[in-house]
């Protein structure tokens, strides 16, 4: 008699939708035998990783021991460029795992969370994962509602989720908007501001770090794996109150950060010139991929980070597989909650220009968009 499996998992669970990552290279060119496809896709930094953090890389002679669990270094030093203490700072495998560790030590089962619509795919995952009820607020125009965010917030809310730049819509809030919406949320809230984009944002918008300086509940998240170039080693980090700091380090894993992230990431933080590099050639990219779009007619959020939202006037399904099939990988809005729209990563102007030219043949077939993909 077969055993019945699915008794075992949890119900909140049986209708669950694992997280799906972008296209890779490698299924590309399996699937179509292209042997240099052109992937923008999942937000990686096209100029690499940063050189320093290589050179700190190549010099790691063992990895047999465990470091120390504490990364005082590490955290000091991400401390510093704020003026902050050690234990304002907490570390971890991904700021994706910093995300998990809100729900595991806040939320419990039927508690609610307030977020965007669309945002970051894995607010509403992990949310579902700890059986808690997800209260989502469209966006307007791309941007997140604010208002009707802090109108959404009940009792029986613990987190609220701000995604700042927004991904996949790529936009920004108003920093005084922003500002005043923390500042008429409930102080016993939560308030986390994901900035994993934060390094390619304009001199006006918010920095998280400022709310967390008058709002002590607060987590504002980071990366190294967008501006540095280190998505493949896994290395998130949060300012938050050493008090909300602490609570997220007692249910985090031990050694949550291995050795070779600490090492890369502590080197890569002195990289001004990559970082000053990298900036230059998204701002271009983005001036490039923006132009473009306008040629073909093609509305675009304005983007803060270093990718695009633009509108097809074909299925986003089927605009993506077009472009595929052409060896350019985007990702499909269908699957952002983004319907009727593309989220290209903006590449070197090389990569820039082989999407854009894919594109304008398409767009030459589908037509013109159509306005409700705003």
């Amino acid at each position: 008699m077969p055993l019945a499996f699915d008794r075992l998992l949890r119900p909140n669970l049986k209708k669950f939708k694992p997280y799906q990552p972008g296209t890779s290279v490698d299924e590309v060119t399996r699937r179509y035998g292209i042997e240099r496809p052109v992937k923008l896709s999942q937000n990686e930094n096209p100029l690499g990783t940063s050189p320093r953090a290589l050179a700190a890389l190549r010099s790691i002679e063992s990895l047999s021991d465990y470091v120390e669990d504490d990364h005082a270094a590490l955290r000091t030093r991400l401390a510093r460029a704020y003026g902050l203490g050690r234990d304002n700072v907490v570390v971890g495998h991904g700021s994706n795992e910093l995300l998990a560790l809100v729900f595991s030590a806040f939320v419990d089962p039927g508690d609610a969370i307030v977020i965007a619509k669309p945002t970051f795919s894995l607010f509403r995952k992990d949310a579902d994962v700890a059986a808690a009820r997800t209260i989502e607020v469209p966006c307007r125009d791309g941007v997140h509602d604010l208002a009707a965010m802090l109108a959404a917030v009940t009792p029986e809310t613990k987190v609220v989720f701000i995604c700042d730049p927004n991904n996949p819509t790529g936009t920004r809030v108003e920093r005084d908007a922003l500002f005043a919406f923390a500042d008429a949320l409930r102080d016993d809230v939560l308030l986390v501001i994901d900035q994993a984009y934060r390094e390619f944002m304009d001199a006006d918008a918010a920095d998280g770090v400022d709310i967390l300086r008058r709002r002590p509940a607060t987590l504002v998240l980071r990366t190294a794996s967008k501006i540095y170039g280190l998505a493949s080693i896994r290395f998130g980090y949060g300012y938050a109150s050493p008090e909300i700091a602490g609570f997220l380090n007692r249910v985090r894993l031990p050694f949550n950060v291995a050795r070779p992230a600490a090492v890369a990431v502590l080197a890569a933080l002195d990289d001004d010139e990559f970082v000053a590099r990298s900036i230059a050639s998204n701002n271009a990219g983005k001036a490039q991929l923006m132009s473009g779009f306008a040629r073909l007619g093609l509305h675009a959020y304005p983007s803060a980070a270093n990718f695009v939202s633009v509108a097809v006037s074909v299925a986003a399904d089927t605009a993506y597989l077009a472009l595929l099939e052409r060896g350019v990988v985007v990702r499909s809005g269908d699957g952002l909650g983004m319907p009727g729209r593309l989220r290209v990563t903006i590449g070197t102007s090389q990569e820039n220009a082989a999407f854009l030219e894919a594109l304008e043949t398409l767009v030459a077939v589908w037509g013109e968009p159509v306005e409700a993909a705003r």
